[in-house]
């Protein structure tokens, strides 16, 4: 029943990338509701941190239209690849890609009008030094526009994995699932604090959500982006030797609840931050 515990994707897989789209499916519910906060005007200078596989960076390209530049940085060839595919179906011509890290940009400094991030600004190694990126090259008055989804995201599975860690008296299992959560995901505060910091003023900070639902939690575990993007971090807070028995409770727990509720439901709650540089 745990076959996905065995799941070893390769992100560097170009038949991976191929069939990529699913990834999409997450990154538009956030996406969406960063494209409605962008200040959009004719002939600006945009960037994108964390574009992936192409999302929403090809929409703002083309909504921004040929009299503006946009940018896009990830350290993700395989993803920027597939990127460069798409720019080139969709005919967009006013899109120029870096493959590198956000802590190192290499725009002029007061260059650019509009910086974006589809839930990227959390997967960043080094936020502060990102920020002082982003006010580096950021106009006076430059938009700031970026999601991060909260530390209470799928709270419904990380309840039940905290509650049979300590049932199985796991404690420093315990302990690496909380680390995990904060440095994935921080608190609302830290990044205003960060933002304020660096030179940012919050002109704005929505709160938003969404749901995954489920028939039950085994077909949530074998879900391809679940497998994808979250099995492997929860097997890394747990003994190898415990993983098999911790996943067990864990999904019969979860398909009693679904026996009972009808459904098993992820939810993902997540904040769009619209910022103006000083």
């Amino acid at each position: 029943m745990t076959s996905y515990l065995n799941s070893n994707f390769d992100l560097n897989d170009t038949e991976l990338v191929d069939v990529f789209d699913e990834l999409p499916f997450w990154a538009a519910s956030f996406g969406i509701k960063l494209l409605d906060r962008i200040n959009y005007r004719k002939k600006i200078t945009a960037l994108d941190i964390g574009f992936g596989a192409g999302f929403p960076l090809t929409e703002l390209a083309m909504r921004l239209g040929n009299s503006s530049k946009v940018y896009g940085i990830d350290p993700w060839k395989s993803a920027s690849d597939r990127t460069r595919k798409k720019l080139a179906l969709y005919g967009i011509q006013n899109v120029e890609l870096i493959d590198g890290v956000a802590e190192n940009i290499p725009l002029d400094n007061n260059s650019v009008d509009l910086i974006i991030s589809n839930n990227g600004l959390n997967n960043v190694s080094d936020l502060n030094l990102v920020l002082s990126e982003c006010a580096r090259i950021s106009k006076t008055e430059a938009q700031l526009a970026f999601t991060f989804n909260t530390n209470t995201t799928f709270n419904e599975f990380y309840d039940l994995l905290a509650e049979t860690l300590k049932e199985e008296h796991l404690t420093e299992a315990l302990d690496k699932m909380n680390e995990q959560i904060y440095a994935k995901r921080k608190p609302l505060s830290e990044f205003t604090d960060k933002l304020i910091h660096h030179g940012f003023s919050i002109e704005s900070v929505d709160e938003e959500y969404f749901d995954y639902k489920f028939t039950d939690g085994t077909s949530m575990l074998n879900h391809y982006f679940i497998r994808l993007a979250f099995i492997g971090g929860w097997k890394n807070v747990i003994p190898i030797d415990k993983q098999q028995i911790i996943f067990k409770i864990i999904e019969e727990k979860m398909n009693q609840q679904a026996s009972r509720d009808g459904f098993f439901r992820m939810s993902v709650p997540f904040y769009v931050i619209n910022c103006k540089y000083h």
